[in-house]
């Protein structure tokens, strides 16, 4: 892997407790709007098929749902192509800005546009418009976030900080899985295809504006702020790594990236985005019943996510990703089987073990991915890697498990595509580097 060149022996990063955590909960804030988004529309999925798709049958209203949720991923590897490099060159801060205001301005016009009723195919059409500025902007949004907490956090305890994205992705699935809850238990059919579906998108507006302000309001990581001045010194300007040098000398590390974000991503929106439709659409659970569950599993998701990214900084990140590989591989078929059973605490058991085993991706790879890239082309390399996975088999996953099992009729198509993933994902983890407790490519100790 190319390096930035070596730090000197003196060189010794320490970092500020108190800009740490500021910079971690200001990165965490933005996972957390992109899953709010993400709960609400899994969990609406089949109230904004009757609201876009009317004409359709219900089982079509689900697919163009899905696709349409599908279709905002298309654009991610070009948002993170955009923004990745971008904020190689002018910081990430600044970058991070910028998508945050531009997810938020993305799921607020969803709130905004008028049914099919009213204006026909126009509202579909809007709706996917609406997804792809989400899709766009969130191509530079995990990647910068999870390199500005790696930059941030000292080296031995770079797993501890860097779960603390994928708590604010909890929470903010929570809350939004919690609200299209309530909303469809608390309203009428015609209340909430009216105007009710609106309100969890429109409440996006002022949650981007405070994030916008807890984000201007930070300083750059050190890690830039090195290089920028490294550059000054040698008064020169600012480098600005080209496009290809995201890939010259960082192909394995890419190759790395795509295949752990593979495992990381399909298993997570197999449950977190497709659970609620597989259980209520596949097995016609009640879906009040199953959403509740699955909050409880998120919620049970929240209370181990720090445990184990301490967990990360003593044993490694390959022990923890190749350990929760292997679980997936042997587990995925019992606990489709459970959740198939169908009753209450079999599901709930099912599901429970699931995502246990995903914590153990939620808590590492956030340190793990920026620590595959050096410093000039960090946060572009692992935007691009990341979308370009997401793009082709996360954000798919959802739509590809509910055409599968319509097309081949077998209801354990979700833990045989899960068991899939974790091959590969197992195989990245025993080739990747161990990076726990050890400086970031390009950048001195941080302590």
């Amino acid at each position: 892997m190319r390096d930035d060149g070596p730090a000197s022996s003196s060189d010794v990063t320490v970092t500020d407790p108190s800009l740490v955590k500021r910079a971690v909960k200001a990165a965490a804030l933005g996972n957390a709007m992109e899953w709010f988004d993400f709960g609400v529309y899994g969990y609406l999925t089949a109230t904004l098929g009757h609201v876009f798709f009317p004409t359709a049958s219900s089982t079509a209203q689900v697919l163009s749902t899905l696709g349409t949720f599908a279709a905002a991923f298309l654009v991610r590897p070009i948002g993170g192509a955009f923004f990745g490099p971008l904020g190689d060159r002018i910081g990430r801060q600044r970058v991070l800005a910028i998508t945050m205001i531009m997810m938020a301005a993305g799921t607020f016009a969803i709130g905004l546009i008028p049914s099919h009723a009213s204006i026909g195919v126009w509202a579909p059409v809007l709706l996917i418009a609406a997804r792809m500025l989400q899709g766009f902007s969130t191509g530079g949004e995990y990647g910068g976030a999870c390199t500005f907490i790696a930059e941030y956090a000292p080296d031995k305890r770079r797993g501890f900080f860097g779960s603390f994205l994928e708590l604010g992705t909890n929470a903010g699935y929570v809350a939004g899985a919690g609200l299209a809850t309530l909303l469809t238990t608390t309203l009428s059919d015609g209340d909430l295809y009216s105007w009710g579906w609106r309100i969890p998108f429109l409440i996006a507006g002022p949650i981007g504006i405070v994030g916008l302000y807890v984000r201007m309001k930070l300083e750059e990581t050190p890690a830039f702020q090195k290089l920028a001045e490294e550059a000054e010194n040698k008064q020169k300007a600012h480098p600005k790594p080209k496009f290809k040098d995201m890939f010259v000398g960082n192909g394995n590390a890419m190759a790395l990236c795509i295949a752990l974000v593979l495992v990381f991503n399909v298993t997570d929106y197999m449950l977190l985005s497709y659970m609620p439709t597989f259980l209520s659409e596949e097995l016609n659970y009640d879906a009040t019943h199953g959403t509740l569950i699955l909050i409880g599993v998120m919620l049970l998701m929240m209370c181990v996510q720090l445990p184990m990214g301490r967990a990360n900084d003593r044993f490694g990140h390959r022990v923890v990703i190749g350990a929760a590989c292997a679980g997936f591989v042997l587990l995925s078929v019992p606990a489709v089987l459970l959740i198939r059973a169908g009753s209450t605490w079999a599901i709930a058991l099912g599901l429970a073990a699931l995502g246990l085993l995903l914590v153990g991706f939620t808590s590492s790879m956030p340190s793990t991915l920026p620590a595959l890239f050096p410093t000039k082309v960090r946060y572009g390399s692992l935007s691009v890697g990341f979308n370009l996975s997401v793009s082709l088999f996360g954000g798919t996953t959802p739509l590809v498990a509910a055409a599968l099992i319509a097309a081949t009729g077998n209801l354990m198509i979700p833990a045989y595509y899960m068991m899939a993933a974790a091959l590969i994902g197992g195989i990245a983890a025993w080739r990747m580097r161990e990076s726990a407790g050890r400086p970031l490519p390009g950048s001195p100790p941080a302590v």
